[in-house]
C-alpha cells in the first residue's frame, strides 16, 4: 500500500516477551523483519510490565552498565544475578535472584522458597552507588511476604538514603498472593492454606498492614513486605516501562503499533501490557494489532482491547511470516 500524505509510515513494534521461550527483543526483531520485508519501516520498542524482560527494556533508559554478583537463590544455593547500574539509578529483576526459573519443577517449594537473595541483590546495587532501585517483581518462586529480602537488607545495614520503586505486574493484594499464585509455585491446597495463614500472621506484625492494598501481593507478597517495612513505592510496571521508553511520543509518530505476548487470555484484559498499549493506542487514534504465541481470548475480548487484528505465531520464523502478512493490512 503506497504512503498516504500526512500519515506516518513507521510501524511501532512493542511486544512483551513470550515467557519461557522468546525475549521481548527477540519477538520485536522477528516482527520487524517481517514488516521490513514487506516494505514497512519500523521502530523497535521491546517492553515489559515489571516481569521478565524489565531489565532489558529499561537498560537504554538508564544508560546503565551490567553488574553481576553472587546471591542466594530461592532455595539457598548460590546463583549469579545481574543488575543495570546507571547514574545513581539501578534496575533489578527479582527473578534473577528468587525466580521460579531457578528451581527445577520437581524442586518447587513455595513454603521454603525465600527472597533473601533479592535483598542481597538490592544491597549490591546500593553498595555500588544506586540511590533509586527499580525492582521488577514478576516470575517469583516465593511466597514469603518479602521477609527474606527485608532480613537481608537489614542485616547488610539497611538502605540508607536509597529508595526502592517496585514495578508490579499484578494488582493482587497481599493476603491473596498464595491463593492466586501459590499453585504455579508448587503449592497444593494444604500449602496454599498454610501460606495464606503465614502471610496474614506476617501482615499483623509489620510496621504497616499491607492487606487490602493493591499490588502488595506481587511476587508472593515481596512488594507488600518492602512497602510495609522499608517504605517502597509500588507502581504499575507496564505504565512505568512505557513512560520510561518514551512510548507515547513514539506512538504519535507511528502509522500503527504491533504488540504481543506469549498468551492472550482473560488476564490480558486486567491491566497487562497488551491492555495498556491498546488503551494508549486508542487514545492516540493509532490502530493496534497483536501477534501472540497462543490466543485464548474470544472475539469480544479482542474487541474490548480494541485490537484490529490478532495473529498466532510461536517461533521467530512464524512471527516474521505473520508480521509480513499483517503488513498488507496496515
Amino acid at each position: 500500500m503506497p504512503p498516504i500524505p500526512g500519515v506516518p509510515d513507521t510501524v511501532l513494534v512493542a511486544p512483551d516477551s513470550f515467557k519461557g521461550t522468546l525475549s521481548a527483543a527477540q519477538v520485536a526483531q522477528a516482527i520487524g523483519r517481517g514488516l521490513e520485508r514487506a516494505g514497512r519501516p519500523v521502530d523497535l520498542c521491546p517492553v515489559a510490565d515489571g516481569g521478565e524482560g524489565t531489565l532489558e527494556a529499561l537498560m537504554p533508559a538508564v544508560e546503565g552498565e551490567l553488574r553481576t554478583v553472587t546471591v542466594s537463590g530461592p532455595l539457598g544455593r548460590p546463583v549469579q544475578a545481574s543488575f543495570a547500574l546507571g547514574d545513581r539509578v539501578a534496575v533489578l529483576e527479582m527473578a534473577a535472584a528468587s525466580g521460579l526459573g531457578l528451581v527445577e519443577p520437581d524442586e518447587r517449594d513455595a513454603i521454603a522458597a525465600s527472597t533473601f537473595g533479592t535483598g542481597e541483590l538490592i544491597m549490591a546495587a546500593v553498595e555500588a552507588g544506586a540511590q533509586v532501585i527499580h525492582l521488577g517483581v514478576g516470575g517469583s518462586a516465593t511466597t514469603d511476604g518479602g521477609t527474606g529480602a527485608v532480613t537481608a537488607i537489614r542485616e547488610a545495614g539497611g538502605l540508607g538514603r536509597a529508595r526502592v520503586v517496585v514495578l508490579c505486574d499484578v494488582r493482587t493484594p497481599f493476603e491473596q498472593a498464595a491463593r492466586v499464585f501459590g499453585p504455579q509455585k508448587g503449592a497444593d491446597r494444604d500449602a496454599v492454606a498454610r501460606l495464606t495463614k503465614r502471610l496474614n500472621d506476617q501482615a499483623r506484625r509489620m510496621s504497616r498492614d499491607p492487606r487490602g492494598v493493591p499490588m502488595t501481593g506481587a511476587a508472593g507478597g515481596l512488594s507488600g513486605g518492602l512497602w510495609a517495612e522499608l517504605g517502597a513505592e509500588l507502581v504499575p510496571g507496564a505504565q512505568y516501562v512505557l513512560d520510561a521508553v518514551d512510548f507515547d511520543r513514539r506512538l504519535r509518530a507511528a502509522r500503527a503499533v504491533v504488540t504481543g505476548e506469549g498468551k492472550l487470555d482473560q488476564q490480558s484484559l486486567a491491566g497487562k501490557l497488551v491492555s495498556e498499549i491498546s488503551t494508549r493506542a486508542r487514545q492516540a487514534g493509532v490502530p493496534c494489532h497483536a501477534i501472540v504465541g497462543t490466543r485464548e481470548l474470544d472475539t469480544f475480548g479482542a474487541r474490548v482491547l480494541d485490537l484490529q487484528a490478532v495473529y498466532e505465531a510461536g517461533t521467530p520464523r512464524e512471527i516474521t511470516a505473520a508480521a509480513r502478512q499483517l503488513a498488507n493490512c496496515l
